[in-house]
């Protein structure tokens, strides 16, 4: 079967709306909205302008175009509330100021000041590409292949980096920009694939920073704000995409315990914990929950699994973060 899909252009200053074919689009893929012209897209675009001036949430992270400081925001906020981050990412830079200060730290340290953010891998990530960037001068990169070829940088990371740092133009796809484009030009659409709208975000993108209300860094703005109120207002319009999956349940998880023992860990920091230890500290937090115990043989694969991605390391007769 094939399935009309759509890709954008731009050239000479406007956006060009092209209609393609293709043999590997699935049946349940749809097309744009009838009518999306490139005129529509700029109503589009000064709707999202407008309302995003309107809805504009003056956050912290806003009010610096310091990479370091942007790039931080841009990793605590995946998958984590605005309101949590908010007092977290002022905290961690008053202890780690700057990249150099962050990849002098110890792993240790870094994972306690991480504590209760989730992902504990962000944080080791964090580590891991800042002693890279400061071995190669304390410089956060603009390039976008470099900022991808940092650990833990993905594309959206990397385009949030250039546009809200740099002011530089890109592929900025998270959940509050899809849900925008979801809500506006997908309205009945159902398992709408993230290949489709590549193409529509990177033609709506400024292609420079030269009007101060309409550049890269205001226009993603304008989309986060919008998506997020969209949230609050409709029914979620992200759940529409293909890309969309329901979190699994954190507590009792096998996330859950390993987050667990690694604040068990860090406890004891500075001395080896025996298993025997680990055990009875892990299922005292488990009983509290009203959950069962854990066994020996389930704590001996969660650290030995901590140990093997860099969360301690075995001393002795234990474990050490």
């Amino acid at each position: 079967m094939r399935t009309a899909f759509w890709s954008l252009a731009r050239a000479a200053g406007t956006i060009t709306l092209m209609k393609r074919d293709s043999t590997n689009i699935s049946a349940t893929d749809a097309a744009p909205r009838d009518g999306l012209t490139s005129e529509s897209l700029a109503a589009f675009r000064r709707k999202v302008l407008s309302l995003g001036a309107e809805l504009y949430r003056d956050l912290p992270w806003r009010r610096t175009r310091d990479p370091y400081e942007i790039w931080l925001s841009e990793v605590m906020l995946q998958q984590t509330q605005v309101s949590r981050v908010d007092g977290r990412w002022q905290r961690w830079l008053e202890r780690f100021p700057s990249v150099d200060a962050l990849a002098a730290a110890d792993a240790a340290d870094v994972l306690e000041e991480w504590q209760g953010m989730g992902y504990n891998r962000r944080a080791l990530s964090l580590l891991r590409a800042a002693q890279e960037v400061s071995e190669t001068g304390g410089g956060m990169p603009s390039d976008f292949d470099r900022l991808v070829a940092l650990p833990g940088i993905g594309p959206a990371t990397a385009a949030g980096i250039r546009a809200f740092a740099f002011d530089l133009p890109g592929v900025y796809l998270e959940t509050n920009v899809r849900t925008v484009f979801l809500h506006e030009l997908y309205p009945e659409a159902e398992r709408v694939p993230d290949r489709e709208l590549v193409p529509l975000v990177e033609a709506c993108c400024p292609a420079d920073a030269h009007d101060p209300a309409d550049d890269p860094r205001t226009w993603y703005y304008a989309l986060l704000d919008y998506g997020a109120w969209l949230k609050k207002t409709v029914p979620n319009p992200s759940r529409r995409s293909a890309t969309h999956v329901r979190q699994a349940r954190f507590e009792g998880s096998h996330r859950q315990k390993r987050a667990e023992l690694l604040r068990v860990l860090l406890a004891h920091r500075g001395e080896p914990v025996s298993l025997e230890v680990l055990v009875a500290e892990l299922s005292a937090v488990e009983l509290e929950a009203g959950r069962a115990e854990v066994s020996a043989g389930d704590v001996a694969d969660l650290v030995q699994e901590l140990e093997r991605e860099g969360f301690c390391r075995a001393d002795g007769a234990g474990w050490v973060a």
